[in-house]
Parts: C-alpha cells; structure tokens; sequence
C-alpha cells in the first residue's frame, strides 16, 4: 500500500494544481494547499485520488502553524505558491510591490518549510521541491539564454525574489543534506497561468511544467541536491 504523502502550496490552480493531480495519480495523499478554502475544496474534487484540502495562507504564520499540526508525516512538499504583482523595472517598483513579493515568494517559502520540517523528518526519503523562474538565473539575466532577452531590467521584484529562493534552496540543501533531503529548485518555463499578464496570455501549458516537479519529487536517493533544473530536466545556472 503506497501511504506517501505529499503538500503543494497554492495549489488550487495553475502549476501547483496540475503537481497536485499528477502526485495523486502517483498514488500520493496530496494536501492541496489553498488560502481560500472553497477553491481548495473545489480543486480537490477535480483532482480526485486522495487529494484533500489544506487551508494554507504561506504569508501567515498562525495559518501555516495551524496547517502543520495537520501533518504528522510529509514525504514531499512542493513550495510553489508564487506572485508576481508587477512587471515593472526597479526604477518604476515600489517598496510595497517588493515586500508583497518577498512575503510570498521568499518569506513564505523558508515559513512553510520550518514549520514541515518535523513531519518531513519522518519520511525515509523526505523531499523538498521550490518552484522558482528562470528569469531569476542571473547567469542567463546577462547572458544569452533560451527564455528571455538578457539586458532587460522588468519584472524586477518577481525576479530577484525567485533569485533569492534559488539561494534559499542551496542552503536549505547544504544543511539538510546529512538528513538525506534532496532540496532542488525548478524553473517551469512561461505558462498560461493568473501570474501577471504575460503569462496569462503565454501558451505553455501548466502540465508540462508539473511533470518536471514530480520528477524532482521522486528523486532517488542518489539523486541531486541544490540544483535548479528546467522542466525538462536540464540544468539551469544560477
């Protein structure tokens, strides 16, 4: 009998609910981690399998402890709850627009993964994947890549948030690694989902981009740590 479990943040659409539908095909007992508990509720029903929901708001630490005393065993868990309220230069951004960010995709991030720490230290194979961008690379922000025009200074509090995840995610890695953790980073590409406008109106589809989570998920043992990788597997510098 597969008892796995698994928690995906914001997970009540987009990218997060395609890693949550794709984890319960596995044979997972996915938390569908959701602030709105209706949404979250109506997401589960569409996922189906051993989904259930979870009311999670990551930029609240009474809802993420409240969330935790849910769990006693976590196998996985999959930060991808993410906002991207502006795609604005630096020069044209707001301390609000970054501290709004920031809360979620950074703050959020480190909350949630302390206070699952316990659960996730239960799992013989415990497992933590951050969904992060490839346009927080800084390697391909000024050099030639394959997702945007290097040189370019927009979205710039989504962006440096992602950047500073990616070094979240090493160092969560280096000092879990002893633990037997495997903590990665995914770059999921350009996908039509709420984010901002430009990926709204992107066609990339959602799904793809999961599968490169779940493949992070289920690493083996002997897999890697600390790394950012594409949805395709490949490696994504820094």
């Amino acid at each position: 009998m597969n008892d796995r479990t698994a928690l995906v943040t914001g997970a009540n659409k987009g990218i997060g609910k395609q890693i949550a539908r794709l984890l319960a095909a596995e044979g997972f007992g996915v938390y569908v981690g959701s602030r709105d508990a209706e949404r979250g509720r109506r997401a589960v029903q569409e996922i189906g399998g051993a989904a259930r929901a979870l009311v999670l708001d990551v930029t609240d630490q009474d809802s993420i402890a409240a969330a935790a005393q849910h769990l006693e065993h976590l196998d996985v868990l999959i930060n991808n709850a993410g906002v991207s309220p502006s795609l604005a230069p630096p020069t044209e951004s707001t301390t609000d627009d970054f501290r709004r960010t920031y809360e979620t995709n950074v703050f959020g991030v480190a909350g949630v993964t302390n206070a699952f720490l316990p659960a996730l230290r239960r799992s013989p194979h415990p497992r933590i994947v951050n969904v992060s961008s490839g346009t927080g690379s800084l390697t391909w922000s000024t050099n030639p890549n394959p997702q945007f025009t290097p040189g370019s200074g927009s979205a710039a509090v989504y962006r440096s948030s992602k950047a500073a995840l990616n070094a979240l995610t090493v160092l969560y890695a280096q000092t879990l690694a002893e633990d037997g953790f495997k903590v990665n980073a995914l770059a999921p590409g350009l996908r039509a989902t709420a984010l901002n406008p430009r990926s709204a109106a992107a066609g990339g589809d959602p799904a793809e981009a999961a599968q490169g989570a779940v493949r992070l998920a289920l690493l083996p043992d002997d897999g890697p740590t600390g790394g950012f990788f594409s949805w395709d597997g490949t490696p994504v510098p820094w």
